[in-house]
C-alpha cells in the first residue's frame, strides 16, 4: 500500500499546475540541442529524480532531459570529466560519490565547503564545474513544510555521518539546534563530522557514539526531539531497524532519508506508535527544487515536481505488489 508521506495537501494546502495525465504522457523531442542532466550514483535503479526533473523541464518548456547513470566508485573521475567534456548542464550525485568527487571539481560553493560533500554540480559555458550541496536546505524545508516542525533549539539524534548526514547536520546547526548525537559504523566519519560541527558551531552540543552501543544510544534518544536515519539501512526489505523500537518515545519526530521503499522498518514502527514521520521524499523534492534553480536560473515548478514524485511512488508501490 502506498503511504503519501508528502501528500500534496500537506505541502502546499492546494493543487495547481497542469493535469498529471497531459503532462507526463507528453512526448519530449530530443535533438542535438537538448541539454543533458543526470544523476551519478551506485546504485541508481531506485531513483525518482528523472521523473521529477523531466516533468519540470516539460512544464517550463526547457529543451533538456534528465537521466541516471550507474557509476562505480573507481570511475567517478572519468564520469565527472565526462560532464565537462560532453557539455552536460549539470548533474546530481548520490551514494557513494558525494565526497569522493571533490578533487575533480573546479570550485565549491560556501555551503559545500562547510559540509565537505556535494550533491549537485553546475557546469558553466566555459566548462567550469562548481559543486553545491542542496541536501541540507532540502531537508529543513521538507521538515518545515511536511511536518510543520521547526528544528531550532531541538535535540537531534543522527544515524549516519556520510554525505547526506553531514549535509543535514551542518544545516541543522545553521538553523540553531540545541545539540546533536551522531552514530555511524565508521568511527573516522563520526569524528570528522563532530569536529566540523564543534569548530564551526561552538554553541551546538555534540556527542558521538562510535562504538554503536545500543544501550547508550537508547539512553541518548530519550532526551532527543528528532531522530534522523541518514544511512542506507532500510533500503532492503531484509534490513534490520536502525534502532530498537523501544527507544521511539511519544514526543520523537522520525525522519528517514530513504524514500524508496516508502516505508522502512523504522518508519513502520514509528507509525505504529502514532509518531510524526517523514520519509525522504520531501527532502528529495526540495533538494531537487534548489538544484533545478541552480541549473536553469528559473523558478522551479514545485507543484509539478511533487506530483511527478507522487506518481512515481505509486508506480513503484504497484510494481512491488505485482512482483
Amino acid at each position: 500500500m502506498w503511504v503519501p508521506f508528502i501528500g500534496w495537501i500537506q505541502i502546499r494546502g492546494r493543487t495547481q499546475g497542469p493535469p498529471l495525465r497531459g503532462l507526463f504522457m507528453a512526448k519530449h523531442s530530443i535533438s542535438g540541442k537538448t541539454v543533458v542532466y543526470a544523476l551519478l550514483g551506485y546504485p541508481v535503479a531506485h531513483t525518482f529524480s528523472p521523473a521529477m526533473h523531466n516533468a519540470a523541464f516539460q512544464a517550463l518548456g526547457i529543451d533538456a532531459v534528465y537521466t541516471a547513470f550507474t557509476v562505480k566508485p573507481h570511475e567517478i573521475k572519468n564520469a565527472v570529466n565526462g560532464v565537462r567534456a560532453l557539455e552536460f548542464g549539470g548533474v546530481n550525485l548520490t551514494i557513494p560519490h558525494k565526497e569522493i568527487c571533490l578533487p575533480y571539481l573546479n570550485e565549491l560553493s560556501p555551503e559545500a565547503q562547510a559540509i565537505g560533500a556535494v550533491n549537485t554540480i553546475v557546469r558553466d559555458h566555459q566548462g567550469k564545474l562548481t559543486g553545491h550541496n542542496t541536501d541540507g536546505r532540502g531537508f529543513v524545508r521538507a521538515l518545515e513544510r511536511v511536518l510543520r516542525a521547526d528544528p531550532s533549539h531541538k535535540q537531534v539524534f543522527l544515524f549516519g555521518a556520510g554525505g547526506a548526514g553531514k549535509a543535514v547536520a551542518v544545516q541543522l546547526a545553521i538553523e540553531g539546534i540545541q545539540g546533536i548525537c551522531i552514530a555511524d559504523t565508521s568511527a573516522e566519519q563520526t569524528r570528522r563530522l563532530a569536529n566540523t560541527l564543534k569548530k564551526k558551531f561552538p554553541k551546538c552540543k555534540v556527542a558521538t557514539f562510535p562504538s554503536f552501543e545500543k544501550a547508550d544510544i537508547e539512553r541518548a534518544i530519550v532526551d532527543c526531539d528528532i531522530l534522523i536515519n541518514a544511512t542506507p539501512c532500510g533500503m532492503k526489505a531484509s534490513d534490520p531497524i536502525v534502532v530498537s523500537p523501544r527507544a521511539l518515545h511519544r514526543k520523537l519526530i522520525i525522519c528517514d532519508l530513504i524514500y524508496n521503499p516508502a516505508m522502512t522498518a523504522l518508519t513502520k514502527e514509528a507509525r505504529k506508535r502514532n509518531l510524526k514521520v517523514m520519509n525522504g521524499l520531501g527532502m528529495l523534492l526540495y533538494q531537487g527544487v534548489i538544484a533545478f534553480e541552480l541549473w536553469t536560473g528559473k523558478k522551479a515548478p514545485v507543484e509539478v515536481m511533487a506530483k511527478a514524485l507522487e506518481q512515481q511512488m505509486r508506480k513503484s508501490q504497484k510494481s512491488k505488489v505485482k512482483s
